[in-house]
């Protein structure tokens, strides 16, 4: 299962930075996590300072 991330990113990059897998990238309104890459190791949801990331339900 994949992360998501929800609309309380505010686009500061943290969580792209420390993906092991380069998932997460710049979308047209905030950051997006590519689900067919992500590794599900929780590392950006770990970096992110606002609590936007979440495991996709």
């Amino acid at each position: 299962m994949a992360y998501q991330i929800s609309s309380a990113c505010v686009s500061c990059g943290s969580c792209a930075d420390v993906c092991p897998a380069g998932a997460i990238s710049q979308g047209d309104e905030q950051y997006v996590i590519d689900a067919s890459v992500c590794l599900d190791c929780g590392s950006c949801a770990d970096a992110c300072p606002n609590g936007a990331i979440s495991p996709a339900d």
